[in-house]
């Protein structure tokens, strides 16, 4: 199967906007302005010159996301990107059953900034929920179009025409699409007002079609940007300064005092040393060779020992200590006088530590700067905002510059890939080569974005009946905008502290409490910091479901029936509902039977729910997903044994059901990684989590069992489903970790280490049980 390298499609059938035109015929319905209007007819555009330039086409026209070849094929174009979650294939089922055109005949095209249209970084689950509709809503006014030209083609009225696999037919008669398409070329808006097809007409949609990107993978063909080789092409590495990870407290644009050239000189096939400010890198025919440059080539730098404590142990005092400005996000009149008055106060800090992608394969890009104009091949998930960035650091106009995108290694967040796209775009423009550029592993786990700390305070009250109070909320989310480094350490964007407001994801609970104080707490970053999948939904939720079970637990109720009292979302009721007959629920509090203290292995069971709140607040929801986890805890060695998983979700329509379980399934995997395993290790000088000894993550042999309920709504609009799962996790193994051992779990990762101290700190069996008992009287 061949690839289209310009296009990084896996397609056996390449069509791009040119190739259609050479073909003979198309449906491309342009802009002037999105630099797309072509001549009426067939004939192929004149060959353009080494400088044509790279406009993006805009979002409001229909051409922007459909084309029609004279064959009837159909190529869809989308400014996401697939990550390895299935976008690809169920994007391609919406175009389908909008068009009516069968699955085969769909090609996507995905990212590419020449292509695609600028729809804002593949984050939040919002390709499905957001960026898809702009592209059914052209596939549907496509179709329209085509009907009103089947009509007068096969002279009958429009509401004469029906139209199956790409053919529409009228009185025995019938065309195709391709046909109809001849010589057209029309101007036409995008509009919102078109009505979509109703999931009594899919055909596509809500089946578990197969993944179209698996059997290239499987086949070895061009799929990764890592495999990618182009003529000429030669190697480089790079080397970074040593303050792995570190923010802007380093010395970035300043560090580098000198680097040695002629140390490296007697290895073979070294092409250059590349220098710009701090920015270093090594330039060799070979990849071992540049690899060997970089290990042995002379560099110095400046002193720094400048990052704070972000140990297990230290980092809590680190994050109450950082600088914060508070932002209200709820604040009602009264809150903090009625928790003071409460018969009870429920009060506890939560930490959250610093997680790392850990991609499996390091970040690699291959780019080529010629002729005033600049190509990168990249795994990045921001194609139009790397596309801006790559034209400041090469000081070109953002149009000269184009992104093809291919996949690379998974990381459900942003790893290395656009640290590594910017750096070989660089030694491209300086070298005048087109250069292959891979980071090292340790380089990977030192320099890629972390998922950053977080500091949430949550405290609230009950009256003597057990009722909630009011809830006071505060989450600090240290900021997560990590400047690319090419931009940083080439002096081409100032070195400082940018604060961003991202700690607000799901920081509002799911409940109505009654008197509620909820505040982010904006910080500077502390160290080098991107999103990560929950982003700050997870810690927040790890917070607010830990706080209500504490809650329930003193008011000697069942953790779910003392939810629902203020759960008021039918959905979230549903589902809450659903799960307790998934996972055979026993009514009653936690921790209602306490194990004998001489029984080593302890059972416990934890429930959790959420609905993934993100993008800028007040943002909007996701899928909702309730957790329910059985576990066991060694009271002897404070390990914790997942055993089996109940997950239930309600993710509105699924386009594709099996797309949506095997993200579910990922989702839960990849939690109960970071809640039980997972956290970065820092020293003065920054990260020390550089290679896998050091960054353990959940193994094969240690998976729980998974029971996973999705609830089918075919008549509701589809919801994100990339990140919803995760959310509850924490907090439901915080909660079964309570119900098996009566102590409470505030600090993830719940290591054996960590659990055991908690387990040697808590009050003996004998006060446990009597507190256990005042509470159920």
């Amino acid at each position: 199967m061949k690839n289209d390298i310009q296009t990084g499609n896996a397609h056996p059938i390449q069509l791009t906007r040119r190739n259609l035109l050479k073909a003979g015929g198309m449906v491309l319905v342009a802009s002037a302005t999105a630099g797309h209007l072509f001549a009426q007819n067939n004939a192929a555009p004149a060959a353009q010159p080494a400088t044509k330039l790279f406009p993006a086409p805009d979002d409001k026209h229909v051409n922007t996301f459909i084309a029609i070849g004279p064959d009837g094929h159909v190529t869809a174009f989308c400014g996401h990107v697939d990550l390895g979650t299935g976008v690809r294939t169920a994007l391609a089922q919406m175009v389908a059953d909008e068009l009516d055109v069968t699955f085969e005949q769909v090609t996507m095209v995905l990212g590419h900034t020449f292509k695609t249209p600028d729809q804002g970084p593949t984050i939040a689950s919002a390709t499905i929920q957001v960026t898809a509709t702009p592209l059914r809503q052209a596939a549907a006014q496509v179709r329209e179009l085509l009907v009103a030209q089947a009509a007068q083609k096969l002279g009958v009225p429009a509401s004469a025409i029906t139209t199956r696999d790409g053919v529409a037919h009228a009185g025995g008669k019938h065309v195709g699409y391709g046909e109809l398409v001849q010589g057209q070329n029309l101007e036409l808006p995008l509009n919102a007002e078109t009505v979509l097809r109703k999931p009594s007409q899919f055909k596509h949609m809500g089946q578990s079609v197969a993944r179209v990107d698996i059997p290239n993978k499987v086949l070895g063909a061009l799929t990764y940007v890592h495999d990618l080789r182009l003529p000429g092409m030669v190697h480089a590495r790079v080397v970074r300064p040593p303050y792995a990870g570190a923010d802007a407290a380093a010395p970035f644009g300043s560090a580098l005092v000198s680097v040695d050239k002629e140390s490296i000189k007697h290895l073979p096939g070294i092409l250059s040393v590349v220098v710009q400010g701090d920015f270093v890198a090594v330039v060799a025919e070979r990849e071992e060779q540049a690899i060997a440059g970089m290990r042995q080539l002379k560099v110095t730098w400046k002193a720094w020992e400048g990052m704070p404590d972000l140990s297990l142990k230290g980092l809590g005092k680190t994050l109450i200590d950082h600088p914060k400005t508070d932002r209200d996000l709820v604040v009602e009149d009264g809150a903090l006088d009625a928790i003071k008055k409460s018969a009870k106060l429920i009060e506890a800090d939560f930490v959250w530590p610093y997680h790392m992608h850990a991609s499996i394969g390091p970040s690699c890009a291959v780019a080529r700067v010629a002729n005033g104009k600049a190509e990168v091949w990249s795994g990045t998930q921001n194609p139009h905002d790397m596309r801006k960035d790559v034209a400041k650091l090469l000081d070109m106009d953002v149009d000269a510059v184009n992104i093809l995108r291919l996949e690379a290694s998974g990381c459900y967040g942003r790893n290395g890939a656009d640290d590594v796209s910017a750096d070989a775009a660089l030694i491209a423009k300086l070298t005048g080569k087109t250069v292959r550029v891979q980071l090292m592993r340790e380089q990977e786990h030192a320099w890629e974005p972390k998922g950053t700390a977080q500091l949430i305070r949550a405290r609230g009250g009950i009256d003597a009946q057990g009722n909630i109070t009011g809830y006071d909320f505060k989450t600090c989310y240290p900021s997560n905008g990590s400047t690319v480094l090419a931009l940083l350490l080439t002096g081409k964007v100032e070195n400082k502290s940018v604060v961003q407001q991202m700690g607000d994801r799901t920081a509002v609970p799911a409940y109505e409490f009654p008197n509620r104080h909820i505040i982010s707490q904006d910080a500077a970053p502390i160290a080098r910091a991107s999103w990560m999948r929950g982003v700050s939904a997870l810690p927040n939720v790890f917070a607010h479901e830990s706080w209500i079970d504490e809650c329930a637990y003193e008011a000697g109720a069942d953790p779910i029936e003392y939810r629902l009292r203020y759960l008021k979302d039918p959905r979230a009721i549903a589902l809450v509902e659903a799960m307790k007959k998934q996972c055979n629920w026993q009514a009653g509090r936690a921790h209602r039977n306490p194990a004998p203290a001489d029984e080593r292995l302890v059972k416990g069971r934890g429930f959790a729910y959420a609905r993934y709140i993100h993008s800028k607040f007040p943002g909007y929801g996701a899928a909702w997903a309730v957790w329910v986890i059985d576990i066991t805890v060694d009271r002897q060695t404070g390990k914790i044994t997942p055993v089996k998983v109940f997950v239930a979700q309600d993710t509105g329509a699924m386009v594709n059901p099996a797309g949506v379980r095997h993200q579910a399934h990922g989702n839960i995997v990849q939690s109960t990684s970071r809640v039980l395993k997972e956290f970065v290790t820092f020293d003065k000088q920054g990260v020390t989590s550089l290679e896998w000894g050091g960054y353990p993550i959940l193994r094969f042999p240690e998976l729980p069992e998974i029971d996973l309920q999705l609830v089918e709504r075919p008549d509701e609009a589809p919801m994100g489903a990339g990140e919803s799962a995760s959310v509850p996790s924490a907090a439901a193994f915080a909660n079964a970790i309570f119900d098996a051992t009566g102590v409470r779990m505030r600090e993830v990762p719940f290591t054996p280490s960590r659990v055991l101290a908690a387990l040697k700190n808590a009050p003996t069996a004998s006060a446990a049980n009597a507190a256990a008992s005042a509470a159920s009287k």
